[in-house]
């Protein structure tokens, strides 16, 4: 319980940027889509609330081992593309909203904890070229927190076990069953937090958040084209590196050669320049 509590204390405390800013077609449904749309339906009885609750605790254990970048400058400016591109998500509403920052660390990673707090390494915004390829980044992310892929990832039966002890907030109020509770929910937050730090999602999982990210970058008025030019990165670099995103983001060769078969007819758009200039005045 101590631990539990801890955890949703240390994220309270610390100052996650959040805010909105101002906001080509692609195949609508692959067969991954229906997948996560069934696995979606499954979990419909996990609550936004809830969502919410497990996904801030699961953020504070990341930021448990990788701190906040002190760059109040940086943490803006990843929070404002992130908030462009969740809200031309299929999701661009959650319980609380979503929230972008940016840890300190150089190994190149990103996280999507359930309810819309996305984290991203500095070692990851320094493995993108350009403002696009970051967008790239956080919308492949956002795609993971609209389909629930965090949710999805926990033992049904350790959720069921939730479900049925009902919301944090009325177990508080019913005298013996907190310590249950949170003992159960804590062990959901260990699933979340391994599937997403540690085993990676599925390649459906991946593969359905790709085809999301293409979307959602298109409508946000980014190029997609940077989707495939951020895996060929992490291709060239996989084989040597066995940590960061390139453990807890399998497969991705052969996302990389779906994306490219998608983007391959597209060009930049008149505002790219601009949204390389702003790119590079960021100290990353």
């Amino acid at each position: 319980v101590r631990r539990f509590s801890f955890f949703l204390f240390l994220l309270a405390a610390l100052p996650l940027i959040g805010g909105d800013v101002h906001s080509q077609a692609f195949p609508p449904t692959t067969r991954a889509e229906m997948r996560v749309a069934r696995a979606q339906q499954a979990s419909r009885n996990v609550s936004e609330s809830e969502e919410y609750l497990l996904g801030r605790a699961v953020a504070a254990q990341i930021l448990s081992n990788h701190p906040l970048a002190q760059d109040p400058r940086l943490q803006l400016y990843v929070n404002e593309v992130g908030q462009t591109v969740a809200r031309k998500s299929s999701r661009p509403k959650t319980y609380r909203g979503y929230h972008f920052g940016v840890l300190e660390s150089l190994e190149p990673n990103a996280f999507a904890c359930p309810g819309g707090t996305i984290l991203i390494t500095r070692g990851m915004l320094r493995l993108c070229a350009n403002e696009d390829e970051l967008a790239a980044a956080l919308a492949h992310e956002v795609a993971h927190v609209a389909h629930r892929d965090g949710i999805n990832s926990i033992i049904k039966s350790r959720w069921a076990e939730v479900v049925a002890e009902r919301r944090i907030a009325a177990a508080k109020e019913q005298g013996g069953r907190p310590a249950r509770l949170a003992t159960l929910f804590e062990g959901s937050i260990n699933d979340v937090f391994k599937a997403i730090a540690t085993n990676g999602y599925s390649r459906v999982a991946e593969w359905a958040a790709d085809q999301e990210a293409l979307r959602t970058l298109s409508r946000a008025g980014y190029n997609p084209r940077a989707l495939a030019a951020l895996l060929a990165k992490m291709v060239s670099q996989e084989k040597q590196e066995q940590r960061g995103i390139y453990r807890t983001h399998p497969h991705t060769a052969l996302r990389l050669v779906k994306v490219r078969v998608q983007v391959r007819d597209l060009t930049p758009d008149k505002m790219q320049k601009v949204r390389d200039r702003r790119f590079k005045e960021q100290k990353i």
